[in-house]
């Protein structure tokens, strides 16, 4: 079996290339790969394309390359309350591709699978399947680039999308527990992108809380299995962000 341990998160990520296509796992701040993404920010690989749930926070997670300008283009269902994300997508400066959460999940995991497409009812009837939606602006409020119209076929009297599934060069991805074989075990719901993110990378890197020998995972437990990780870094415990925080006032009925 071929070592997969490497000594350190920088060790892990330093042949990422300028312009690598990168699955990063994570929803909001809960399970993204924080230590993978601050060692490929001291790294220094730009014009990055990121394929995630969001483009992390006002700098957390992703949100860190993209205030570096390291970030050329993104994939995502959610920018939420990033507002770099926001002035950089309306300025021109990054290119946006905003897809269905579910259809994002699963254009992943296809990836991974060896399947090239597949058909979806989301997004039918609106610009994902027409076409139209910006993927870039000019800076002056003008479209400078769209979406092109996508296939659209019935299936039993019911239309359906086609999507593209997407396999990139690498994948960033947070887990619990790893065994030296890579097989992966995560921890509630920051299991969320972590393994479709896992499959879609050609070369998945993945920062674990804890790495136990193999055979220690109990097989019932292991969420993802070993044939799609390629290189392991142990962490330890990470402490989990809060994206928003809203606290009730004292003596208040949440009832």
């Amino acid at each position: 079996m071929t070592n997969k341990i490497f000594s350190s998160a920088a060790a892990a990520v330093a042949d990422i290339p300028d312009g690598a296509s990168l699955a990063v796992g994570g929803f909001g701040l809960v399970g993204i790969p924080a230590v993978l993404i601050d060692a490929l920010l001291e790294q220094g690989a730009t014009d990055l394309q990121t394929v995630s749930n969001n483009c992390g926070t006002d700098g957390v997670g992703l949100g860190t390359l993209l205030e570096a300008r390291r970030i050329s283009r993104t994939t995502a269902s959610y920018v939420g309350a990033n507002k770099e994300f926001a002035r950089q997508y309306l300025s021109g400066e990054l290119e946006v591709e905003l897809t269905p959460q579910g259809t994002l999940a699963e254009r992943m995991r296809a990836g991974g699978a060896g399947i090239p497409a597949f058909y979806t009812p989301a997004g039918v009837g609106t610009m994902v399947a027409e076409g139209g939606l910006p993927l870039r602006y000019d800076g002056d409020g003008a479209v400078a680039s769209a979406s092109e119209p996508k296939e659209v076929r019935e299936f039993d009297g019911v239309p359906y999308v086609l999507e593209r599934a997407i396999v990139t060069d690498f994948a960033l991805v947070h887990a619990r527990r790893a065994d030296t074989a890579g097989n992966l075990q995560f921890y509630g719901t920051a299991r969320n992108f972590n393994p479709d993110a896992a499959m879609a990378g050609r070369v998945t890197i993945v920062q674990a809380e804890q790495i136990v020998a193999a055979g220690e995972i109990d097989p019932a437990d292991v969420h993802l299995p070993g044939i799609f990780v390629q290189r392991l870094v142990e962490v330890g415990r990470q402490e989990i962000g809060v994206e928003i925080e809203k606290l009730a006032r004292r003596g208040e009925d949440r009832s």
